[in-house]
């Protein structure tokens, strides 16, 4: 979850609207080293404090824990009860009040432009500076309050297997974008010139963001994007490629769902692994999938695994 998540919620929770809506917030942040990012992130996950959120550019190597509040002592409060927790940060916290448009355009600092390969994901309000080189392709990015930047290293370690990948597919290969979020390696999957692409997601606000998000970039027919779990989303599917950018723990008990959606010579790419969950997601996909070639990737906390199935198995 970002700043931008945080703020969403927590109005909805005080009645409020995403225009402003007369609720005054607070801002909390701290920056933390980002080798420490993932681990820090698990923590606040473990802690149960919904207010408090990590957010990382791995562009420029910078993370920041954020809360937000309602009111400077509550902010206090819950930093000391972070504090307590034995987090380790940089400097000095920084408390602000987050007003009007303040806070509405906060999550704008912590996305950059970032590219691999030809393809570049640039937020939208760089679109009158950004220079498009000749031959690339640019997916336009606005996550709002809402959703994934495709900064984070679990996406990106899913856009670079999709880029390796492409041009061993056909164009009409089927793609299939499992927790597809803000529709990032959809839209992506798109812009490297697939026919057959789709998204699920099991938030109906994430299916519309990515909708919005192929709008915005004119990609209308885009990728069909739908609202399901992994269970419906996947059944009767067989796909050429499946990406699957969710967490370990429920890759592992979806993985009979996820390992039958692949077609023969097909892979399927899992992220949201952490680095130290990776040998438990390999153990598990390598026992559930027999004779299927298995590797994995670490960047900095985070990691994936991509499986190839063989044409037939014995």
């Amino acid at each position: 979850m970002g700043a931008g998540d945080l703020i969403g919620s927590l109005l909805a929770s005080l009645g409020g609207s995403q225009d402003g809506g007369g609720v005054s917030l607070y801002e909390f942040k701290c920056e933390i080293p980002p080798a420490e990012a993932g681990a820090i992130d698990e923590l606040l996950l473990n802690h149960g404090d919904g207010r408090w959120s990590v957010v990382e550019d791995v562009i420029v190597q910078q993370a920041w824990v954020i809360g937000v509040f309602e009111d400077e002592a509550e902010s206090w409060h819950a930093w000391e009860a972070l504090k307590g927790l034995g987090v380790n940060v940089k400097g000095s916290p920084a408390l602000r009040p987050l007003a009007d448009q303040d806070w509405r355009d906060s999550y704008k600092a912590h996305f950059k432009a970032w590219k691999f390969g030809r393809l570049h994901w640039v937020p939208i309000w760089q679109r009158d500076q950004f220079a498009v080189p000749a031959g690339d392709a640019v997916l336009w990015l606005d996550p709002g309050l809402a959703f994934g930047t495709g900064n984070h290293e679990t996406t990106r370690l899913c856009v670079e297997r999709l880029v390796g990948l492409a041009p061993r597919l056909a164009r009409d290969a089927r793609i299939v974008d499992a927790g597809c979020g803000s529709g990032i390696l959809a839209l992506s999957a798109v812009l490297l010139g697939f026919t057959s692409v789709i998204g699920f997601d099991n938030d109906p606000e994430a299916v519309r963001v990515s909708r919005e998000n192929a709008a915005l970039n004119g990609l209308q027919p885009g990728p069909d994007f739908f609202v399901a779990d992994l269970v419906s989303g996947l059944r009767e599917r067989q796909a050429d490629l499946l990406m699957a950018n969710i967490q370990s723990d429920v890759l592992i008990r979806f993985q009979r769902e996820l390992i039958a959606a692949v077609a023969p010579r097909g892979t399927l790419v899992l992220s949201g692994i952490l680095a130290h969950e990776q040998a438990d997601v390999l153990q598990a996909f390598r026992a559930a999938a027999p004779g299927w070639a298995i590797e994995g990737r670490v960047l900095g906390e985070w990691s994936d695994v991509m499986l190839s199935r063989p044409a037939a198995l014995s």
